[in-house]
């Protein structure tokens, strides 16, 4: 590129004569502080700045673009990490619901297996109150007994004139009545026993049914 030119313009020159007056092209020979035009050791050091300069801004250019670069990958593996908690918190939560309800039916199965256990001993209490010899300790020892059953969920069931399921109740005699409207437990042979989620010993009952 040329530097100057010395076309003609509208400002005269020495001696007035507009042919000689210079006219800079160049802006970078201009010095925009002074607008005084630059010599050439002015000019090569006004060069070598604006290298520099130039130079500085791309380093700054490319370090942010760096920086940009290394803020994005630790996010994502802030991100990695905080997916990887998530998922280990949700493998504790499953493990410990998983571990209550696994002791929550071991401590069922072992209340069933007590109570079935104790079935033959509840049957010869309950005799006994039906025939009117459960008095004394005896009685005091048996009413704790079935009060800890109790509190452990063992319910005992049965009773005459409720309608016969057989879900619930098996059958070991059977007759007809016009006093019926359907099915019912007319009297009970022995007791059932059940828990909150099984039945322990179904309730053994004679049962009427309506006349046909």
């Amino acid at each position: 590129m040329t530097d100057e030119s010395t076309s003609p313009g509208p400002e005269q020159g020495p001696g007035g004569d507009p042919e000689n007056t210079p006219r800079f092209t160049d802006k970078r020979r201009i010095d925009p502080e002074t607008g005084e035009v630059r010599t050439p050791e002015e000019q090569v050091l006004a060069d070598a700045q604006a290298a520099v300069a130039g130079a500085e801004e791309e380093v700054v250019l490319e370090g942010l673009v760096e920086t940009q670069k290394l803020a994005a990958e630790r996010l994502e593996e802030l991100q990695r990490s905080n997916a990887a908690l998530y998922n280990l918190e949700q493998q504790y939560n499953a493990y410990v619901k998983r571990s209550k309800a696994e002791a929550g039916a071991a401590h069922d199965r072992g209340v069933a297996a007590v109570a079935e256990a104790l079935i033959p001993v509840l049957d010869d209490i309950e005799l006994a109150r039906q025939h009117g010899d459960l008095t004394g300790p005896f009685q005091s020892i048996a009413e704790k007994l079935e009060a800890t059953l109790t509190r452990f969920g063992v319910e005992r069931y049965g009773t005459v004139g409720e309608p016969f399921d057989p879900a619930v109740h098996e059958a070991l005699m059977h007759a007809h009545s016009a006093d019926v409207t359907e099915p019912t437990v007319q009297h009970v042979l022995q007791p059932g026993y059940r828990t909150t989620d099984r039945i322990l010993r179904a309730a053994r009952v004679a049962v009427v049914d309506p006349e046909a």
